[in-house]
């Protein structure tokens, strides 16, 4: 009797607890948002947030502002999104970065995939592989040849330690066995101006501001990082392609709540954001910044992580890198 008593309160808990789940999800949203940008106004993390709340604003008649909490490679940020109410009120955008954070700073005040739940990888794009024109080469076979024949005397840029240049790099060198020597840099456009005047040779930089570059003959595209050709400039060969197969990296942005928002809340959350991300006009407008619209579900996106921390870590470790 007394077992049976037991498992009746049980499923009524259980019950209960369901139908108070079901009854969040329903009235969700109930009162203003917030998407945490865990970096200053400005810049790709920034522009995709206000993106978002313009037209979560608009599908839903809350306001929805962007906050910026900048600091230790967007670390500071995601820990205020991890002690956030579990109600998908408030919501972080978070870069690349956010992957390689966890092994460049083994002490971090919340876990990356326990304390931040996944909603979906908003959009990626490649990096592009330049060169400045005094080095000799054009093709991403040439520069092999020419880097193993020369063991790190070729110097290549990044926006820092840690940064998606330096992992895309560091991979690079550690699947064809070459070695070149890092020149890190305070952000991209530092090492953008010193690759251009030919202090350095080599800049896996992001596609939008080296393109004009590019075009212009003032730097050489040899590839870019995706694993496939990139839509927006599809005369240019993936790494891949270009005889590394298997090599992959790309810069990538994601959509995440606190840990522990109930599943009915977080779902509903991203099929509205998945159809925003669907519409044209939004479409157009990442693609105008080189990027593509990915717009996965949350556990196609907490799979994504898993293999992204999982990268990066060996990476890290190979490397010997560190935070700036």
């Amino acid at each position: 009797m007394k077992r049976r008593f037991t498992a009746t309160l049980a499923m009524g808990l259980f019950m209960a607890c369901a139908t108070q789940a079901m009854a969040q999800a329903q009235s969700y949203p109930s009162g203003p948002m917030r998407i945490i940008v865990p970096f200053p106004p400005g810049g790709g993390t920034d522009m995709l947030a206000r993106v978002l709340s313009q037209k979560l604003n608009a599908s839903w008649g809350q306001p929805v502002i962007v906050d910026n909490r900048p600091g230790a490679n967007g670390t500071i940020g995601a820990a205020h999104a991890a002690k956030t109410p579990p109600d998908g009120h408030a919501m972080i955008v978070v870069p690349s970065g956010f992957a390689v954070n966890p092994s460049v700073y083994p002490k971090l005040p919340f876990d990356s995939l326990r304390d931040l739940q996944p909603i979906t990888q908003i959009a990626a794009s490649p990096l592009l592989v330049v060169v400045h024109p005094s080095l000799p080469v054009k093709s991403i076979k040439e520069l092999i040849a020419l880097a193993k024949a020369h063991p790190g005397e070729i110097n290549y840029a990044s926006s820092g330690n840690g940064s998606p240049p330096h992992l895309a790099t560091e991979q690079f060198k550690y699947m064809t066995g070459v070695k070149m020597t890092h020149v890190p840099y305070r952000g991209g456009g530092p090492a953008l101006v010193d690759t251009l005047a030919g202090h350095v040779q080599i800049y896996f930089n992001a596609l939008l501001p080296a393109m004009p570059h590019a075009k212009s003959g003032r730097l050489r595209a040899l590839a870019v990082t995706t694993a496939k050709r990139f839509p927006a400039v599809p005369d240019i060969p993936s790494i891949a392609e270009a005889g590394v197969p298997a090599y992959d990296m790309s810069n990538w942005y994601g959509l995440l709540v606190a840990g522990r928002t109930p599943r009915d809340i977080y779902m509903k959350l991203n099929a509205e954001v998945v159809l925003i991300l669907n519409l044209p006009a939004v479409k157009d407008r990442l693609a105008a910044d080189g990027a593509a619209v990915v717009a996965s579900t949350p556990d196609d996106f907490m799979a994504f992580l898993k293999r992204e921390i999982a990268k990066n870590a060996k990476i890290v470790k190979l490397s010997g890198m560190t935070a700036n």
